[in-house]
């Protein structure tokens, strides 16, 4: 071990940094390399000694870690929720986690001899498969809407039931151990279920009054939290052993279902806290856990887990997906997905240490095999998920497309350009006027605020990958801008250069890094597109050749100019033309682009990509938030090769 507590430290969070990075590279959860990592680290190369290090301060960081973990997990359970899920999904995390919860119970009962009340803990406690491990193998594996729907769901949902659960397993375990009298341990359960619920909903009572009437400020307003988080736990234990855990989860449900908490600012405080507490925690706690201790088990763990994989996920989904409108191929493939993560890893080492403590037989099991349950569950389904989805020909085409904010003549020039040459789009607007056009054109359509709540759970973004702004209004767009990174990414989302006027001057900007990626050219705002498109000009699509490359393209002809908005590669896949960077089109490329007549704007130059304002004539009213006369049918897209 390196006898610098400084530099473990500080290696620590390297290797967290380094593990999530490269979960982010690959498109797997970030648990497998964090605990690789801590197992590579600890019993592997001996350099981290998690009980050395850390001393009598590891269980009370363990615990309390948990209980964040735990708190901000239930944040996410709503009860309006519940109420509008499909009936597979609530038939998942209710009679599913049943089903489930006996079949992982029996398994590890049968095969590894685990007490009957040991085996139904490790049962409870591997039911959750959690956001954090759902939805980046979601981004890899890319499944149908359906399937897609059920397991993000069913993650957010069994994350907190099932740590509830867990919770009561365990506490139901230690009075039993404890008392090994089967009438005073259901007592001293009761108990512990009575304070947890009480003292839960006192805490969450009072945490809910300080924020509704506004009596923390907002600078104090994620320590006032954390704060009450860690008094709630430790105030619990100390009335009631083990009573904690159940505490903090009944406080954040709570919490999630009152009227005017700000759960937004909370949860992103917490994510953020929880991404950086687990990061170490797993590094920690798997460095406790020595590859050999999970080679004990030996072949019986397989059967372990082959039962649970193969056994008790396909009766669980059965069950669930019972006359549902779920075909086979998407029943097989919610069948497939199950990955266990943060919570049971989280939650088993933690009880660990204190099965560990008060000498409960094969309770030093329970960590190895959770944790190989989670190594091996994330690497199965993270190398197979998204060949069997393609095998059952359930998965979602690559994410090319472009959802588009806006159903007006410039979104839907755009939108019929990119559909034509067999790019998905999806149009969204409010108004239903401009987007009954659209669909009279043939483009798909969403009646709403692309990042409105309706959007979230019902927005279909199959095959949509980018988004692309072009609303009316300048503050429109940033705003869906702004909205829009978190779902894409901030170089995925493209906008509309500002419009000219009086009101456009810098101290009316929004931050540019907050307004997306700009598109085209410096002053093709959308009133000086739909003027241009008004007045005759049309979004055509040419092919570049060895004999006519992109400079020519961009010199245009007598007839007219020609403003380049989008190059498509050989593979089809398209790329806007932006102001953040050039894009150098080849022989065999497609170029999608705005073509001016020479009558139109004599004035126009070839080269507006390259920051040349474009200029339209006088009488033409592109710069004033006015209805224009620029409803054009289907402005003509044309191919030329």
């Amino acid at each position: 071990m390196i006898d610098n507590p400084e530099l473990v430290l500080a290696g620590i969070g390297v290797l967290a940094m380094g593990a999530q990075w490269l979960a982010w590279r690959v498109g797997v959860p970030a648990i497998l390399f964090l605990l690789l990592a801590g197992i590579a680290v600890g019993p592997v190369a001996g350099w981290l000694d998690p009980d050395a290090l850390f001393g009598d301060l590891l269980f009370p960081l363990v615990s309390l870690s948990v209980a964040v973990i735990l708190f901000e997990g239930s944040l996410t359970l709503q009860f309006h929720q519940l109420r509008g899920l499909r009936r597979v999904v609530r038939r998942l995390v209710g009679v599913g986690t049943l089903i489930s919860w006996g079949v992982a119970a029996w398994a590890v009962h049968f095969f590894l001899d685990f007490p009957p009340d040991l085996a139904i803990l490790f049962g409870a406690i591997t039911v959750v498969t959690g956001p954090t491990v759902i939805a980046p193998l979601l981004r890899t594996v890319r499944p149908v809407a359906p399937v897609a729907h059920a397991l993000r769901w069913e993650g957010i949902l069994i994350d907190p039931i099932g740590a509830l659960l867990a919770v009561l397993a365990y506490d139901l375990v230690v009075a039993l151990r404890m008392t090994q009298d089967w009438g005073f341990a259901l007592w001293d359960f009761s108990i512990t279920l009575v304070t947890g619920l009480v003292l839960g909903v006192i805490a969450g009572s009072l945490l809910s009054t300080l924020l509704r009437r506004g009596w923390v400020p907002d600078a104090l307003l994620n320590l006032t939290v954390l704060a009450s988080v860690f008094a709630a736990f430790s105030l619990s234990n100390m009335l009631q052993h083990e009573s904690g855990l159940l505490t903090v989860t009944i406080m954040g449900i709570w919490l999630a279902n009152r009227p005017g908490i700000p759960l937004d600012d909370i949860l992103e405080f917490k994510e953020t806290l929880s991404q950086i507490l687990l990061s170490a925690l797993f590094i920690l706690l798997a460095a406790r856990v020595a590859p050999d201790r999970m080679l004990e088990l030996g072949w019986p763990a397989l059967g372990v887990l082959a039962v649970m994989l193969w056994v008790g996920r396909p009766l669980k989904v059965a069950f669930s997906t019972w006359g549902s409108a779920l075909n086979w191929r998407e029943r097989s493939l919610l069948a497939w997905i199950a990955p266990r993560g943060i919570v049971a890893a989280a939650v088993s080492a933690l009880f660990a240490l204190r099965l560990e403590a008060i000498s409960v037989p094969y309770g030093d099991r329970l960590l190895p095999m959770t944790f190989l349950l989670i190594i091996v569950t994330v690497v199965w389904q993270s190398l197979t998920a998204r060949p069997v989805a393609r095998l059952l020909g359930v998965a979602e085409p690559e994410r090319v497309g472009f959802l588009i904010a806006g159903a007006n003549p410039v979104a839907r020039a755009i939108g019929l350009a990119l559909h034509e040459q067999k790019i998905p789009v999806r149009l969204c607007d409010s108004d239903w006027y401009s987007l009954s056009k659209a669909r009279m054109l043939g483009l798909p359509t969403y009646h709403g605020m692309p990042v409105s709540e309706h959007a979230r759970h019902n927005l279909d973004t199959t095959g949509l990958g980018r988004l692309l702004a072009l609303g009316m209004r300048d503050h429109v767009n940033q705003l869906i801008a702004v909205r829009g990174r978190d779902e894409y990414g901030k170089k995925r989302v493209f906008s509309l250069p500002r419009s000219r006027g009086p009101d456009t001057a810098e101290k009316h900007a929004l931050t540019p890094e907050y307004r997306g990626r700009t598109l085209f050219a410096p002053e093709l705002g959308y009133w000086t597109l739909s003027a241009l498109l008004s007045a005759g000009a049309q979004i055509k699509a040419t092919r570049l050749s060895e004999t006519f490359g992109f400079n020519q393209y961009r010199k245009g002809s007598d007839a007219g100019a020609v403003i380049p908005l989008f190059a498509l590669n050989p593979k089809g896949y398209a790329r806007p033309f932006t102001l953040d960077r050039s894009l150098e089109p080849e022989a065999g490329w497609m170029i999608i682009g705005l073509h001016v007549p020479a009558d139109v704007s004599a004035d126009v130059s070839a080269d507006v990509s390259a920051d040349v304002p474009v200029d339209v004539p006088a009488d033409v009213p592109v710069d004033v938030p006015v209805d224009v006369p620029v409803d054009v049918r289907a402005p003509g897209v044309h191919e030329t090769v």
